[in-house]
């Protein structure tokens, strides 16, 4: 248990930036982007139990979710700057 007065330090995640995460090769972001699924996917079921701490990290696990879904998108396409990668069927 904590002193009165003490704070708990919380495990926060820090919210990835685009520029770090389009530094990053397409194999970097997908195995990023694994994570952070499988993170989300462990928060969720925290959060049904009662047991999620900061419901924000959800918020922060998806929107980086969204950061690497858009930057894998401008890849594809070919859009700001990003070469484009070709895709092998």
């Amino acid at each position: 248990m904590c002193p009165v007065g003490a704070k708990r330090k919380q495990k926060t995640s820090v919210a990835m930036k685009p520029d770090d995460l389009r530094q990053m090769s397409d194999e970097q972001l997908d195995l990023t982007l694994k994570e952070l699924v499988k993170n989300l996917f462990h928060l969720r079921f925290q959060s049904a139990t009662d047991r999620l701490e900061t419901p924000s990290e959800m918020l922060k696990t998806r929107r980086d979710i969204a950061r690497i879904n858009t930057i894998l998108r401008e890849r594809h396409m070919g859009t700001r700057g990003q070469k484009p990668t070709v895709v092998t069927t």
